[in-house]
């Protein structure tokens, strides 16, 4: 008997990527078989994002495409029963979708999205392995948490992943270790926050994880974040370490002496969203643009080869030509490496959503063709 197939279209962040890599191996302790095009799938899972409306979109007109697909299995299904006279099933993919559009009430999701036959939360595919491998093209994925506690106005996350939990660092540590048994050198760590990885432990979590690893622990502080790096790099077969996403305010003095070690990744990932002091109080950042700087530039004396980039929202609710002026001037003193510009779309359940999206959209997208020619030139089109 042949293995089913199933498919995994990803849209997103790289979280939703490890997710996809989580659900894939749901499937294959099931026996079935990863499919190569979408058109061989008897299921297809789309793992969908919900930061942006485009992103939405995107989801939407997928599934659309996968009815079309529906139509022409049933069509070609229904002529063969015409021809043979046979009682043939109709072949037709079932399409499960997951990932952040399930902040939505099911009954809203299921009047906008009626083709779906099932809506999945990623909690609900649970291995029953210990360890969780996930891949890419150049490195492995290593969730170290899950959520967000910062609330951002125009994010989210908190309302699509929920508060933050992380994950135990004897876990981490055990499945990075696996990794390397594997033959595997480079790892990325994920986190919609990294740099608060471990804030949520109580106590004696923190207690356990500190004396666990003191031996191996040299800086002053006690940041679990600088402590779970520094562990990492003592792995001997780990040659590269990154990881993804920092929040300014969270950065401390001990993931700056942590980030020093020779295996970590000279690329860091700061978003800043906006260049302008009240833009970034109406988006609840919790930091200035004199702040951001001072924190750039105390990287940069500590870690001369450091690259930095970040992420951009042009276009937020009453942003003035004067204050997006800011943001361009800030990208010019600092020189990103690169950046991910994105034009604000309202999202449902954000306080910025009950604010008004006044700036048109063709004004955005001249905003952000700006940016994006000035820091991403090879990319702009």
């Amino acid at each position: 008997m042949l293995a089913k197939k199933y498919f995994i279209r990803v849209f997103g962040c790289q979280m939703n990527v490890a997710d996809s890599e989580r659900i894939a191996g749901w499937y294959e302790q099931r026996g079935w078989k990863k499919a190569e095009k979408v058109e061989e799938a008897e299921e297809v899972v789309i793992v969908s994002c919900s930061v942006r409306q485009t992103a939405e979109d995107r989801v939407c007109g997928l599934v659309n495409n996968l009815v079309k697909i529906k139509d022409q299995r049933s069509s070609r299904s229904a002529a063969k029963i015409k021809d043979r006279n046979e009682n043939l099933k109709l072949d037709r993919p079932r399409i499960v979708l997951t990932g952040c559009m399930l902040r939505y009430p099911l009954r809203w999701l299921r009047e906008k999205l009626p083709q779906v036959d099932e809506f999945k939360r990623i909690s609900e595919y649970s291995l029953n392995t210990k360890f969780v491998i996930h891949n890419t093209s150049s490195a492995d994925l290593v969730p170290i948490m899950e959520g967000c506690n910062n609330f951002c106005s125009y994010c989210v996350v908190p309302y699509a992943r929920g508060r933050e939990i992380s994950r135990s660092m004897e876990e981490i540590v055990c499945e990075v270790e696996e990794l390397v048994k594997r033959g595997d050198k480079e790892i990325t760590l994920l986190g919609q926050n990294v740099n608060s990885y471990g804030k949520d432990f109580g106590p004696k979590e923190t207690s356990l994880a500190l004396s666990h690893f003191n031996d191996i622990y040299h800086l002053s502080g006690k940041n679990l974040f600088a402590l779970l790096l520094t562990v990492l790099h003592q792995i001997s077969g780990i040659e590269k370490i990154s990881f993804l996403t920092s929040n300014p305010w969270d950065l401390s003095d001990d993931i700056i002496e942590a980030m020093r070690l020779p295996k970590i990744d000279r690329y860091l990932h700061l978003p800043v969203q906006s260049g302008d002091d009240e833009i970034l109080r109406k988006m609840n950042r919790k930091y200035t643009v004199a702040d951001y700087i001072k924190l750039v530039e105390k990287i940069r004396k500590r870690i001369p080869d450091i690259k930095i980039g970040t992420d951009i929202i042009v276009g937020f609710p009453s942003e003035t030509q004067n204050q997006f002026q800011h943001t361009v001037d800030l990208c010019e003193k600092l020189g990103f490496e690169k950046a991910y510009v994105a034009m604000y779309s309202p999202r449902l359940q954000t306080v910025a959503y009950k604010l008004k999206d006044d700036v048109p959209h063709e004004e955005k997208r001249r905003r952000w063709k700006i940016l994006d020619e000035m820091i991403n030139p090879k990319n702009a089109t």
